[in-house]
């Protein structure tokens, strides 16, 4: 009886890592790592894990990456600049090299979550003292203020922002025109943990988020009118910062037990510790079924609120994924 439990046990348990290889095979996923002691952005290949890093920047913090549509560059953030407290817009080439620094922002200014328009011109970013969008041309030295606003994600057109924003019960989901107009909330629930993250499906249709369920956060998707608001996962911890795959098919997500981020000594805590298993990365299909840790991914991730950031493995021109 008990061998046969086991092989029944074996045998879903091979099924589920066959299925998330399938899945997951011919992508690179960019994340940050706290995998050297510092906080670094890798390339990783989420099937074997194998990682290449591609920040190396020790004593200083990088953060909230993203491909550009090409898969020829990435965007971070980081403190490098010499001032720890304030972390600029940096870009780099997918091996890491040619890194140049694209804001300067004032002493203590944070630029996070950085989305790129479709056609690789304007990069868009938050500024998490302000609380203001901001946008810059990769290729100049042009920078712009758009509007209020945060955790902003431009629309692979590049005519709409989704973003959050304090209503009356916490932060909702919100869609502007590019320019700051038109704002407008496109669903009632609001949230008061926070960590909304919204981020828009390749094909500019729909919209995924962290939302509060009870005590907890799940990930949510909506059409972009706020129409077929669906609740994706259901695993009554704090899930959060959700990216789609290319063919808008699948999540990657982060989930930890707890929203340390809303107190400032907590948060400055699990920081410093920088415990590797605190918030890793799962993935779930958009219709919610399939909800996966990825094994490779349990341990090492950063503690901030970074996407896993899908891209086609034959677009990533790194070479050999290999940890350094």
């Amino acid at each position: 009886m008990l061998k046969n439990m086991l092989t029944l046990l074996f045998s879903i348990l091979t099924f589920f890592a066959f299925a998330q290889a399938d899945i997951l095979q011919n992508h690179t996923l960019l994340l940050t790592s706290v995998r050297t002691g510092d906080t670094e952005v890798f390339a990783v290949n989420p099937v074997t894990g194998d990682a290449q890093n591609l920040t190396r920047s020790p004593k200083s913090e990088e953060r909230y990456p993203a491909w550009s549509p090409d898969g020829k560059q990435f965007v971070f953030t980081s403190n490098r600049g010499g001032d720890s407290t304030t972390f600029n817009l940096y870009i780099a080439k997918t091996d890491g090299s040619k890194v140049r620094q694209l804001t300067q922002l004032p002493t203590g200014g944070v630029a996070y979550w950085a989305s790129w328009t479709a056609d690789g011109r304007w990069i868009y970013f938050n500024e998490g003292n302000t609380a203001m969008i901001h946008r810059v041309q990769p290729n100049s030295k042009k920078h712009e203020k758009i509007t209020e606003g945060r955790d902003a994600n431009i629309s692979p057109d590049g005519k709409r922002l989704v973003f959050t924003q304090a209503g009356k019960n916490g932060y909702g989901v919100w869609v502007m025109n590019a320019d700051g107009s038109n704002r407008r909330q496109i669903i009632p629930n609001e949230s008061k943990i926070g960590g909304i993250a919204p981020v828009w499906s390749p094909d500019g249709q729909q919209i995924a988020f962290s939302g509060q369920a009870g005590e907890f956060a799940e990930i949510f998707t909506v059409n972009a009118d706020g129409a077929d608001l669906q609740q994706v996962t259901n695993l009554k911890q704090i899930s959060s910062s959700p990216a789609f795959s290319p063919d808008g098919n699948y999540l990657t997500f982060r989930v930890t037990d707890e929203a340390y981020w809303r107190d400032a000594a907590k948060r400055a805590k699990t920081y410093q510790e920088k415990a590797g298993d605190k918030r890793p990365v799962w993935v779930v299909k958009t219709d919610g079924s399939n909800a996966q840790l990825i094994e490779t991914l349990r341990y090492q991730c950063a503690m901030d609120g970074s996407r896993a950031e899908w891209k086609n493995s034959r677009q990533f021109t790194a070479g050999s994924l290999l940890a350094r």
